[in-house]
Parts: structure tokens; sequence; C-alpha cells
């Protein structure tokens, strides 16, 4: 009897499991469906491009010293000025505006702090520096926001303005900066083993990430650049957003234009002259649209550093500048091209 009262036991437990299986096997299976779904390989363009490059290069550049610390350490500095501007960036394009006197804004920054710095001291030029930036960022979200020209021919004639007015100020020279501390913080030092530029490129990654991820305002921003009528209907002052937008990019600017200052140890119009370029290159590839509504400042770090990359592994190869720019212009439209597939479709 205990016998028979065991087997049946047994067997209804059997057929509960299976019962049990046949439930959960169609929900893994849907999960699974789900994961493959949601995963959208255009979304990793910029970091399955870094990942091929880095080890093309690493393959075929080892005897050129493409993988020394030294080396490594090159391109980030390289990069680090492109980064800290790409971060600001971001928020103009997720914004969907655009910002073409970034590099002009760099070089006249790194001519008045230059300036100032020899008549006032340290501080004095770093203020001045700043504000250069600010003043300009001001100028270029109001007539965007206020009086509605398009963000694209307003920083396109602040771009030739701002240009104009650091070889005018300057009569072309370079404005030579000897203050040590400024030349240490700014560009030349280091903060233990890591560079001081790379240091700023951190600083600004930190920052612009959790703006953009945690902060009501780069939630509204990207609520702006995703349509902006339904967020002004929804509360959000989209012209406030833009003007704020203008002035951190252009701050920011600045910012990356004493950056230069501090590493070249002198002040000059040309510092950052065609940055703005490769700056919109960089955070593009890191999948934030052109569009609007969307931004990565991760994304955009790793799309900085890959066009550094580029850039270092095609001098190593010996390739001439007007070779470069070739393989360089090739690289980048294809890896825009595939990530702004998604965007169209």
């Amino acid at each position: 009897m205990i016998f028979l009262v065991k087997s049946a036991s047994i067997k209804y437990y059997k057929e509960l499991v299976t019962v049990a299986e046949k439930k959960i096997s169609p929900n893994l299976s849907e999960s699974k469906r789900s994961f493959f779904k949601r995963f959208y390989w255009r979304d990793y363009v910029v970091y399955i491009t870094f990942i091929i490059v880095f080890i093309t290069f690493s393959a075929t550049l080892a005897q050129s010293g493409f993988l020394s610390s030294n080396n490594l350490l090159n391109i980030m500095r390289q990069s680090a000025i492109i980064s800290v501007m790409a971060v600001a960036m971001t928020f103009v394009l997720a914004t969907a505006e655009i910002d073409l006197s970034v590099g002009s804004v760099a070089g006249l920054a790194s001519v008045v702090t230059a300036m100032v710095i020899g008549k006032f001291g340290l501080v004095p030029g770093i203020l001045g520096g700043l504000c250069t930036g600010l003043l300009v960022g001001f100028i270029n979200g109001t007539l965007v926001t206020r009086i509605g020209i398009p963000s694209f021919l307003v920083t396109l004639g602040m771009q030739g303005i701002t240009t104009g007015a650091a070889m005018w100020v300057t009569n072309t020279a370079p404005i030579p900066i000897s203050n040590s501390t400024y030349v240490y913080v700014f560009g030349s030092g280091n903060f233990g083993p890591i560079p001081s530029l790379v240091f700023w490129t951190v600083i600004a990654l930190v920052i612009g990430h959790v703006v953009l991820r945690s902060t009501p305002y780069g939630r509204q921003a990207l609520a702006t650049g995703g349509n902006e009528v339904a967020a002004r209907y929804s509360g959000i002052n989209t012209k406030r957003i833009k003007l704020f937008t203008f002035i951190i990019m252009s701050t920011v600017a600045s910012l990356a234009g004493m950056l230069y200052a501090g590493r070249m140890q002198s002040g000059r119009y040309q510092w950052g002259q065609g940055d703005e370029l490769s700056v919109i290159a960089a955070v593009v590839l890191g999948g934030t649209s052109m569009f609007g509504g969307k931004g990565t400042i991760i994304g955009t770090i790793i799309g900085a550093i890959l066009i550094g990359l580029i850039n270092n592994g095609l001098i190593l190869m010996g390739l001439s500048a007007s070779q470069q720019m070739i393989v360089r212009g090739a690289i980048i439209i294809l890896a825009v091209a595939l990530t702004g597939r998604k965007v169209q479709n």
C-alpha cells in the first residue's frame, strides 16, 4: 500500500514538472527573442569600429611602437581637447542645433587668456578666457532663440567674427604664456601618472554623463531635440534650454582654447581652427543624432578617441597628409553612415 502511494506521488510530481517546463519554456524563448529584438548592432558601431581599428593598427604597427605606453598616452593627449568640446557639442546636437564656431572661439579664448595673464595674472586670465566663451555663447543663443536665425548661419558668421577678432588684437602674432602654474594645470603637467589633458577629459566625461542622464536639464534638452512642439506643450521652456546650451558650448570651447594655450604655452588665433569638424564627427560617431532627441556622452568620448587613434595610426604608417585625409574621411563616412541608418529608417 505504501509503495503504491509513493508511486502515485512520484508520477504526480513528474506531471507537475512537465507542465511547469511547458509553461516556462515559451517564456524563456520569448525573453530571448525580446533581447535580440532590443539589441540593435548599429547602436554599437563606434565601439565595433574602435576595436577593429585598434586591432588592425596593433597588428600592423607593432614594430613602429603603436602599443607603447608613450604612444597610447600621446593618443589620449591628442584626443583630449576634441573630447572636451565634443561633450558639450553632444548637448547642442541633442537639441537639434549645431555650432560651427567652437574652433574659432577656442582660438580667441586662448588669445584673451594669454593677454590677460601677461597683464593681470593667473586668475584674471582664466576668468577672461571663460567670459569670452560665455559672451559668444549668449550672443549665439540669443540670435537663434529670440530672433529666429538658424544656428547654422549664426555660428558660421560667428566663426568669422571670432577668428577676425583674434587676428586683429594680436596682429596674427602668438602671445607667449610664461606662468608655470597655468602651463602645468592646463596642458603640460601631470596629476600623478595622469597627464593634465587626460584629467580634463575625465572631468568632462563625468560631468557630461551625469548632467545628460540624471538632471532635469539633460532630460529637457533631449525632449527639446526630439520634438520641440511637444516639449513646449509639456511645459518645457525650449528657448531657455537652447540658450543655455549655446552658452555651455561656447564656454567649454573657451576652456578648450585655454588647454591649447597651456599645451602650446602661447595664445594664437590658429589654435582650434577647423576643430568643429572633428568635434561634430566625434559626436555623431558616438551615436548622437544630428536630428536631436538622442545623445550619449560615453559614445562621444569613444568617437573622439577613435579619431585620434586613426590620426596616430596613419602617421605611424608614413602616409602623406593628403593620404591621411582621404583614409580618415572614408572611415568616418562609413562609420557615420552605419550609425545613421537607423535614424533614417
